[in-house]
């Protein structure tokens, strides 16, 4: 696995560090107290900001002592995590203003060769508007004015921030690659999950019965697929009890069963939605459906039983149709036949899924993303409720598996869904991303403190 970029958090004592730390990780593993000092050991953590991932360092507080004495040891922590990092996040209190000692700390900060992003903590209200003014004295630039506390300023923080933590395409790329493909088969009761299963692997490993329901715990098994070209594929197959509709679990070990299948809904990379040939769509398929899309998860469609199916063409359309009304939010998902008595379609099913999972992986460049982005707001300007105008001013891929934007702007609460929808439309159409879940947030990119 890629290792994360890492941001260390340096600063006097007192001035947030550890409630910064503690807010980017989403969770108090740093203990935080109003007396200076607190934080001893460095303590590491990994983080997520609107999206962006990367491992964050929270620093003891850095005292101008003897190296020998306990302040001086923890000193030579902080210097070192600051050496080890992508960037330092240096943290002064806007409310107590610049002092000596953070002016001690912008000098050795200038004499390493990590970069440097300033934050003035504490900036709510305006008894700190005079210490983020004092800040630019530091010389490091324009100050991100911030309160760990509250959460304000993180969309500022993000933007400072992500020149250093981006990861690096190329190895998303290769991490996203490797490993088997995780392939969970969903659907209701008796829509033949195991039957299919046993034929890819082409040994009766699991049970299978005319009875509804054999399967209770998500069995998963590691398999090697050989594709039609040759090339040997590892799978990691996962079997799923059949999910009725909700109201009619009344068992309690097949509510454990259904809660299991969707746990390994979770896991997976790519789920196939298995009907029941014989039986058509029904609304129990598409809630399935909904479930996987929501959970972001690349989806594939399969008719099994095919080898039995009547009147073939009519009902592979109907379903066709009745999908793309019943899920709008994933028009386009792929349609496959098979069957698991006779292994038709399987190849096909496979070769899909390693395709989708490869647009589920897929990031764009940014230059390629905010081309893509000028044309479409050029296209449908937003709109301007109130005669206010929104102005929209880029965009960025913050994650993929799915993947996952932000987009920046003025007013961007006002954006309606349509909107929204219409962006989201243009990505999957003119990016490549067809039919995979596709994420947008929206950022107010203006910092509340900016007067």
């Amino acid at each position: 696995m890629a290792k994360l970029p890492t941001v260390a958090i340096v600063g006097r004592p007192n001035v947030g560090k550890s409630t910064l730390f503690n807010r980017l990780v989403g969770k108090k593993l740093a203990l935080v107290d109003d007396r200076p000092g607190v934080t001893r050991d460095r303590r590491e953590g990994d983080a997520t900001l609107l999206g962006l991932e990367f491992r964050v360092i929270d620093t003891a507080g850095y005292e101008d002592e003897d190296p020998e004495t306990l302040p001086g040891r923890m000193r030579a922590q902080t210097v070192a995590a600051v050496q080890e990092a992508d960037v330092a996040l240096f943290l002064v209190d806007a409310r107590a203003g610049v002092t000596p000692l953070d002016e001690e700390i912008g000098r050795w900060l200038r004499s390493e060769t990590t970069s440097v992003v300033l934050a003035a903590n504490k900036a709510e209200g305006r008894a700190g508007e005079a210490g983020i003014m004092e800040a630019y004295s530091l010389g490091f630039g324009e100050p991100i004015a911030m309160s760990a506390e509250h959460g304000e300023g993180v969309v500022d923080l993000f933007e400072h921030i992500r020149p250093y933590v981006e990861r690096d395409e190329d190895d998303d790329e290769e991490e996203e690659g490797e490993g088997p493909l995780k392939l969970a088969i969903v659907g209701r009761p008796n829509a033949g999950k195991s039957t299919l299963i046993n034929r890819i692997l082409e040994q009766e490993r699991l049970i299978t019965g005319p009875e509804a329901g054999i399967t209770r715990d998500s069995i998963a098994i590691d398999w090697e697929w050989k594709a039609p070209d040759g090339e040997v594929r590892p799978v990691r197959l996962i079997d799923t009890a059949g999910m009725r509709k909700k109201a009619k679990v009344e068992d309690k070990l097949e509510k454990l069963s259904v809660a299991d299948a969707r746990r390994a809904v979770d896991f997976a990379e790519v789920v196939v939605l298995l009907l029941d040939g014989t039986r058509g769509l029904e609304a129990q398929d598409l809630r399935i459906a909904d479930n996987v899309i929501q959970e972001g998860r690349a989806l594939i469609i399969a008719i099994n039983k095919w080898d039995v199916a009547e009147n073939a063409s009519s009902l592979f359309n109907g379903i066709k149709a009745a999908l793309d009304e019943g899920l709008a939010q994933a028009r386009g998902v792929p349609l496959l036949t098979v069957s698991g008595k006779t292994g038709k379609g399987i190849d096909q099913l496979l070769g899909a899924a390693f395709e989708v999972r490869e647009i589920w992986s897929k990031r764009v460049s940014t230059g390629q993303l905010n081309r893509w982005f000028e044309d479409a707001v050029e296209r449908n300007p937003p709109p301007a409720p109130g005669g206010k105008r929104i102005k929209l001013r880029y965009i960025t891929q913050v994650g993929t598996r799915p993947p996952r934007f932000v987009l920046f702007g003025t007013r961007t609460d006002q954006l309606p869904d349509s909107y929204l929808r219409y962006l989201v439309n243009g990505m999957r159409k003119e990016l490549g991303f067809g039919a995979v879940p596709v994420r947008l947030a929206v950022r107010a990119s203006k910092n509340p403190f900016d007067r």
